[in-house]
């Protein structure tokens, strides 16, 4: 008779250990890694574009712009995401392959993971005290959700128009965010 073998849970060294090995990427909440699927054509190109307007502005300043492959880390609930566009401005908090203080996630939301991104990512995100937006950006159609820290500390809850882009200002990054910019050379 096989006996199933008991479930134990990954340290944080040995998931960034194995991340350095492994040709896929895995996302890590408290012990359990989850393999991370490939994207579309449109999610790549969207992804590409807000990077690329965000590094053009980011040019010159401590900001640093990333895309798909580096990983946020959240103490609160011991977590390492991979978001698709990742603003890290400031002094460097000292890891080659993770961001404790971003000051902007972005997402692009796809039929599998929109539902993660809209809560399991958000609740944990809102736990950066460095966060200061939050981009829900849809694959689907041209529609864009931002939630902006206010100096309160609450969030506002904004969607991009055609006629409103979003002004971004991030420690040293400062620029206007369009749909436009966002979905540039995207083929619905």
């Amino acid at each position: 008779m096989r006996v199933a073998a008991a479930h134990l849970p990954l340290s944080v060294e040995e998931y960034l250990e194995g991340e350095l090995l492994s040709e896929i990427r895995h996302e890590y909440v408290d012990g359990e890694v989850f393999a991370m699927a490939g994207a579309s054509k449109n999610h790549n190109r969207i992804s590409l574009n807000t990077a690329a307007h965000l590094r053009s502005a980011a040019r010159g300043s401590n900001c640093g712009v990333y895309i798909s492959d580096m990983k946020v880390r959240i103490e609160a609930g011991n977590r390492f995401y991979y978001p698709d566009v990742v603003v890290s401005c400031g002094p460097p908090d000292g890891d080659a392959y993770f961001e404790r203080n971003p000051c902007l996630l972005a997402e692009v939301l796809s039929p599998s993971t929109e539902a993660t991104d809209r809560r399991e990512k958000w609740l944990a995100y809102r736990d950066l005290t460095s966060l200061r937006y939050y981009l829900l950006i849809s694959a689907q159609e041209p529609q864009v959700e931002a939630y902006c820290r206010q100096p309160s500390g609450d969030w506002l809850h904004l969607t991009l128009s055609e006629d409103e882009p979003l002004a971004i200002d991030c420690e040293g990054l400062h620029l206007t965010l369009s749909l436009k910019d966002i979905y540039e050379d995207v083929r619905w």
